[in-house]
C-alpha cells in the first residue's frame, strides 16, 4: 500500500544516510541561519525599529531578545531555516507580530550571517 502524500513532507534530506556524529553536523551545517528584525513599532518596547537577532540555529536564543518574542519567533524559526515557504507575499519572509495586543512586528526569514549584528537599542 502506497503512503498517502499528505502524510510525507520531503525536505530533501536522506535521513539513511545519517550514521554518525559527523554525518548528523554535516547535515545541521546546511541549516541556515534566521535573521529576526522588527519592521513595525505600534507602542513601548524595549526593541527598537531594525533591531536584528540572529539565530544561529532554531536551538539558539539571541542575547537581549525579549522572552515572550523569542517564544513567538522560535515556533517559526525552524521553518525559516529550511526554507519552508510562509504565507506572505514574499514565501521566503515570514512576518510575526509580537504577543502583546498592540505591540511590533519582526520579519524572519534565512540569514547568511551567522553572528548577530549589532542592535540598535541597548535596554
Amino acid at each position: 500500500m502506497m503512503a498517502d502524500p499528505r502524510d510525507i513532507l520531503d525536505l530533501g534530506i536522506d535521513f539513511g544516510r545519517i550514521n554518525s556524529y559527523e554525518d548528523y553536523e554535516a547535515l545541521w551545517q546546511r541549516m541556515a541561519p534566521v535573521k529576526a528584525t522588527m519592521i513595525e513599532k505600534y507602542e513601548t518596547c524595549r526593541h527598537a525599529l531594525q533591531d536584528t537577532f540572529i539565530y544561529r540555529n532554531h536551538y539558539d536564543r539571541p542575547a537581549g531578545i525579549c522572552p515572550a518574542l523569542h517564544h513567538v519567533l522560535q515556533l517559526y524559526v525552524l521553518r525559516a531555516s529550511l526554507g519552508f515557504p510562509s504565507w506572505d507575499e514574499n514565501p521566503q519572509r515570514y512576518q510575526i507580530h509580537c504577543p502583546d495586543k498592540k505591540g511590533t512586528v519582526w520579519t524572519l526569514q534565512r540569514a547568511t550571517e551567522k553572528t548577530p549584528a549589532e542592535n540598535p537599542s541597548k535596554k
